[in-house]
């Protein structure tokens, strides 16, 4: 089962990597919410198979977390924001996809560059695991830099989490308590966010951040 073992849990990762560059590249805002729900599901199916792998089964408690929370909740909240808005456009973006993608790519080989040094750890964590998880955690950084969209920037935060919960998972698994409080964590960000979305949407009549630069240098300029 060793071999089994390795080739499902990386495959499982190259998924949700596969799911982040998915993310970059979708220029539609349910377009995007929907991708994440998919990296969710990844990722709930990663860390289930984890708990088997490790006979951990506290961690069957992380994938439920982010199979339910992750998974539905949140893009559902999310698809509620984006209808009342009216918000049913193209995602707004510093850079064109063509290069967020060579970025990208970039970052996966700078990830990987960074964790070969690494001495392959016991159990079921491997250079490769960190290399996905790293590679994740960067491309949803990409992704919060160069969209000027805030539904899409909350995404992208999530995925960093995504990302961060592949790593944790990997390393022997982390205390339930840990993963009950980062459930809950995101839960309060996205209601943060979605207030935060609200009112930009209020006071601008548009949800792309880069207003309030603009608003900043009218200000300045008074």
């Amino acid at each position: 089962m060793g071999t089994l073992a390795f080739d499902l849990a990386h495959l499982l990762a190259g998924g949700m990597l596969v799911l982040s560059f998915l993310l970059l590249y979708q220029d539609r805002i349910t377009a995007v919410i929907n991708v994440f729900a998919w990296q969710a599901i990844a990722l709930s199916l990663s860390v289930a198979w984890q708990s088997i792998v490790q006979e951990a089964p506290h961690l069957v408690a992380t994938a439920v977390i982010a199979l339910v929370v992750k998974g539905f909740l949140i893009p559902f909240a999310l698809h509620r924001i984006v209808r009342r808005l009216d918000i049913h456009r193209e995602v707004e973006q510093v850079i064109g996809g063509g290069p967020t993608m060579l970025t990208g790519l970039a970052l996966v080989a700078l990830a990987i560059l960074l964790v070969q040094p690494v001495r392959e750890a016991g159990g079921t964590l491997t250079r490769e695991d960190l290399a996905f998880a790293l590679a994740i955690i960067l491309l949803g950084l990409l992704m919060m830099i160069t969209r000027r969209n805030a539904v899409t920037q909350i995404i992208g935060f999530m995925s960093i989490e995504n990302g961060l919960i592949l790593a944790a998972s990997g390393a022997k698994g982390m205390p339930l308590v840990v993963e009950v409080s980062v459930a809950f964590s995101v839960l309060i960000a996205l209601i943060v966010f979605g207030v935060f979305v609200f009112r930009i949407r209020e006071r601008f009549d548009t949800v792309d951040v880069s207003a309030l630069d603009r608003f900043r240098g009218e200000r300045r300029e008074r």
